[in-house]
């Protein structure tokens, strides 16, 4: 992929470190364009369970790569690159700069580093495998994954339900394992000059209670109705890729009487905390990051003096 003129800047961090507001600091100081890097936000319709900005912030600071898919279409980090390289060399183009903005580290990561190319969902594979880990327990399908696929297993949590399903079903469909897959079909990444900048709050304990208090906040913000707009239409299911994502999924299990919503609202903000905790392990092994506190008061001042740096060369 050809590269542009001046750098790509990419303000990364896991969920509730703050990136929107600095975006849009930066954004009022320079002349930056932004583009979302967040596979929940590619969906209308999905606004206050995926702290979307609002239209007055989009009205100022349009974010690229936000509304571009309905929720009953797939969404992936393939489609991501494409879509992102697109909007890349379109501003670039314009003799601005993009920000990429968000905290789906993977999207970050197929973009830079390249992408492999994976076999398409197995519907049927799938399905069983939502039903074994109903019935058995994730953490016992991350033991078989540990037989299969060592080296997947290794990165991916024994919760962590989408990630042991994707493996799992790969290797069921195609007798290979996902780590042989990423490491046969791999792409290079896209033939920019990034400039990589983190949020990550050093303390942990700090950034959990940002996170159960923005999800308290997004449920008197009205969450749950928008989740039962959603639930009502008839191409969404709780299996549906959109609303698998963190949040959703607890609330439309609430709605469905699985549990109650203080139930719902635990489970809820423990898988944002585990989601957090993902982004960081993804954070802490990227090469060539600059890591600021999002809560000390020198870090707007800090993350202008990069871009700056980075503009002048």
């Amino acid at each position: 992929m050809p590269s542009g003129p001046g750098p790509v800047v990419c303000l990364m961090g896991p969920t509730a470190s703050g990136k929107t507001s600095q975006a849009i600091r930066l954004a009022d100081s320079l002349p930056l364009d932004i583009v979302s890097v967040d596979s929940a936000m590619v969906y209308r319709g999905m606004d206050i369970g995926t702290a979307k900005p609002d239209a007055e912030t989009l009205s100022r600071a349009p974010h690229a790569l936000i509304d571009i898919r309905d929720p009953e279409e797939a969404y992936s980090a393939g489609a991501f690159v494409r879509d992102a390289v697109s909007e890349i060399r379109r501003i670039l183009d314009t003799g601005r700069v993009p920000l990429l903005v968000g905290g789906t580290m993977l999207y970050f990561r197929a973009l830079i580093d390249g992408i492999a190319e994976l076999p398409g969902a197995d519907l049927a594979i799938r399905k069983a495998l939502d039903e074994e880990g109903d019935d058995r327990g994730w953490p016992a399908l991350h033991r078989e994954l540990e037989t299969v696929d060592p080296e997947a297993a290794g990165r991916i949590a024994p919760t962590d339900r989408q990630r042991i399903q994707r493996a799992l079903e790969v290797y069921r469909a195609t007798g290979q394992s996902l780590s042989d897959w990423q490491k046969s079909a791999a792409r290079p990444g896209a033939d920019f000059n990034f400039l990589k900048i983190a949020l990550l709050d050093p303390d942990r304990i700090r950034l959990h209670n940002r996170i159960n208090r923005r999800f308290r906040e997004m449920l008197d913000a009205g969450f749950i109705e928008e989740v039962e707009a959603l639930r009502s239409r008839p191409g969404l299911s709780s299996d549906t890729s959109s609303m698998r994502s963190v949040g959703y999924r607890q609330i439309w299990a609430y709605l469905d009487g699985a549990c109650d919503l203080t139930a719902a609202t635990a489970r809820a903000q423990a898988a944002t905390r585990q989601l957090a905790k993902r982004q960081i392990t993804w954070l802490r092994t990227e090469r060539a990051v600059n890591m600021l506190d999002p809560l000390d008061k020198r870090t707007p001042m800090a993350i202008l003096d990069v871009v700056e740096g980075k503009l002048n060369e």
